[in-house]
């Protein structure tokens, strides 16, 4: 049972662990989506500038 437990509990880690990196993009959310690059920031489709660290190169 235990065994069972764990093995449960590591798969519903692991498919944690690949949504919340799914959601680490610029303009996610209530933002919208990239827009466009504005220099070497991410403009949003809601027109506001990223806080992304990352940099813009499309």
């Amino acid at each position: 049972m235990k065994k069972i437990i764990l093995s449960l509990l590591l798969i519903w880690n692991s498919i944690g662990i690949a949504e919340a990196g799914k959601s680490r993009q610029p303009c996610s959310g209530k933002k919208g989506g990239i827009s466009h690059c504005e220099g070497k920031k991410f403009v949003c489709n809601d027109g506001s500038i990223s806080g992304s660290k990352k940099i813009c190169s499309r």
